[in-house]
């Protein structure tokens, strides 16, 4: 089995070098991080659609990047600090994933950098 990771060599806020990978790849399965409301170091201003959009931005911009497609998510696991933000996460999401949405938890809790929203996925996409 051959395991690949992506971004492993990217900073975070303040430039500091991150512990882990933004996903790895082993087998067909990509496991993404957990994505927030980032944008060159810092989390962007706005509220929880703002927010939302650009999280769920940067989660596919990084399953691109190892070839795979929203298509592809079989799992979300997403993190909201507000559970009054719950149906407008939704909202935002659901435009996202559209009539095939993948397997997904939800939960309110605090976040370790100022954001409303983090969220991760696993994709899977059989290797040819």
């Amino acid at each position: 089995m051959t395991i690949k990771r992506y971004g492993a060599e990217k900073a975070g806020a303040g430039g500091q070098r991150l512990p882990f990978a933004r996903a790895v790849e082993a087998d067909g399965w990509l496991h993404v991080s957990g994505q927030v409301a980032m944008e060159d170091g810092e989390i962007i201003s706005g509220g929880i659609v703002e927010q939302s959009h650009k999280a769920i931005a940067n989660m596919i911009a990084i399953l691109h990047e190892a070839g795979y497609g929203v298509e592809h998510v079989v799992r979300c696991g997403v993190w909201i600090d507000d559970p009054r933000d719950f149906w407008s996460f939704n909202r935002i999401y659901q435009g996202y994933f559209g009539e095939h949405p993948p397997a997904r938890a939800c939960v309110q809790a605090s976040m370790m950098v100022d954001c409303k929203v983090e969220i991760d996925c696993i994709a899977y996409k059989p290797r040819v």
